[in-house]
């Protein structure tokens, strides 16, 4: 650090433009920025007055034939307690693990989302931060799934999809709101590939990562020389996305003057450039989500109120995982199927132990979260199973948790069979009926809503099974 305080970082990067983006972006965080074009310059800073008083290294991954890992060994032999954070345009999960096992603190996507930056640096200077996290991992396995194939029984959550599902024929716009992390992305491309438009494009646009002078061009395309350092024609996210879906994440952080061109766009299919004098026509479809009430932003005077109900065509809540626990073993061994099959990964187990300690964490970065912590175990583990050893960071926070709350000891007979409660926190046994729900809940779960396997493994026919659904009340599960 700075003898006046002040944090410093260094960006290795040889594009002008992104330089200024992060540099703008560290600022506003109070961290000043030092610039290197390549490892070699880098590495002969990290000598100089300035470079012996760095807090981190931001190394962009520019070229396809860059490779990180090189930097980041060098960086490391020279100064091993030094943080390095990896930006990289390519969602390649071999690269995030390569990088990691070398060393690096975190990595993230681009476009570069604001308040993550700020958290990844922030998170440099916490004394006690836990080191060699990469978050979040939902950015590097994105293979897009269909309504079949997603995770998920509990009833709020099915309710969600069924209503997604509904909404996928149509061209109506769908509004998604939910936490941060609870899958709203997957459930934008589950909608998207239901639809007819599946053959074309699908463009994602993180309305909360983009600069606000940058917004109304990023969206909407600009001509050359329509404001300083426009030296090319750019065409808009909208105009890319014609005939196909564009997916407007985090919807409620765009500006109102770029909130007025979209409305425009949703009431006549018009997209008019940024200093163009004529507007074109595209035929998009219009998913938006948002982690925050869109309600709410109308009243507080955030958000306008005909575009809201614009977007609102249809609208679904997706339940954070903390309200779907009965979820967790299921999201477990897919998300680690999926996360066997990224190069130099592979297939690991999960133990008793491992999932019991999985659930009892209230997961706040929901299920984004869960597959990090996952990723990051199979990173670094060395047996064929994991364990709860494997999860030092979430045994952490569930200690640290506990021991703030100061938690009444459970019921000497309380425990958790695989996410089955048996007994109450008095110590009493629950209910049989309410245990016989939470079954047929992991069961349906656990085989991904085939019934007739269900009813199969429960050893009950498919008939009785329909009528436990009526009876427990959870026909919706299915």
């Amino acid at each position: 650090m700075t003898r006046d305080g002040i944090p410093m970082l260094m960006l290795i990067d040889d594009e002008p433009a992104q330089r200024r983006l992060v540099s703008a972006l560290a600022a506003r965080a109070g961290w000043r920025t030092i610039h290197a074009g390549d490892e070699e310059t880098a590495i002969a800073m990290l000598g100089t007055q300035d470079g012996m008083q760095l807090d981190a290294v931001v190394l962009d991954q520019w070229s396809p034939n860059f490779d990180p890992v090189i930097t980041i060994r060098a960086i490391r032999e020279r100064r091993p307690a030094l943080p390095v954070l990896v930006l990289t345009a390519h969602n390649d999960v071999a690269v995030a693990v390569a990088a990691m096992r070398a060393g690096a603190t975190d990595y993230l996507s681009k476009p570069i989302a604001p308040d993550r930056l700020l958290a990844a640096l922030n998170a440099t200077l916490a004394e006690g931060a836990p080191k060699g996290e990469l978050r979040p991992l939902t950015e590097k396995i994105t293979a897009p799934l269909s309504f079949e194939d997603v995770v998920g029984s509990a009833p709020q959550f099915r309710a969600a999809l069924a209503v997604a599902a509904k909404a996928a024929r149509a061209r109506v716009p769908v509004l998604i709101e939910g936490e941060s992390g609870v899958g709203k992305d997957v459930i934008a491309r589950a909608i998207h590939a239901a639809s007819p438009r599946h053959r074309q494009a699908m463009v994602a646009v993180n309305c909360g990562a983009i600069p606000v002078n940058l917004v109304e061009s990023e969206l909407f395309g600009h001509e050359r020389g329509a404001f300083t350092g426009a030296f090319e024609r750019h065409v808009g996210k909208f105009v890319a996305a014609d005939t196909g879906t564009i997916f407007l994440d985090e919807v409620s952080e765009l500006p109102l003057d770029a909130q007025v061109k979209l409305l425009r766009v949703l009431q006549d299919g018009e997209v008019q450039p940024v200093g163009a004098r004529m507007s074109h026509h595209v035929d998009v479809r219009v998913i938006a989500a948002t982690n925050k009430r869109l309600a709410q932003e109308v009243e507080a005077g955030r958000f306008r109120e005909d575009l809201y109900y614009r977007l609102n065509v249809v609208q679904l809540t997706v339940p954070p995982l903390r309200e779907r626990m009965g979820d967790i073993p299921a999201l477990c061994r897919h998300l680690m199927a999926r996360i066997a099959t990224q190069p130099g990964l592979r297939s690991l187990g999960l133990t008793g132990d491992a999932l019991a300690l999985l659930m009892r964490h209230d997961w706040p970065g929901n299920v984004r979260q869960l597959q990090n912590a996952l990723f990051r175990a199979a990173v670094l583990c060395e047996g064929d199973a994991l364990t709860p050893q494997d999860f030092p960071q979430i045994a952490a926070q569930i200690e640290l948790k506990t021991s703030d709350t100061q938690r009444p000891a459970p019921g000497p007979a309380a425990e958790d069979a695989g996410g089955i409660t048996l007994f109450e926190g008095d110590g009493h046994v629950r209910q049989l009926a309410e245990i016989e729900a939470d079954v047929i809940r992991l069961a349906i779960g656990h085989y991904r809503g085939r019934m007739t396997e269900v009813a199969r493994r429960l050893g009950i026919g498919r008939s009785t099974l329909y009528r436990k659904l009526a009876e427990l009340g959870i026909e919706s599960a299915a």
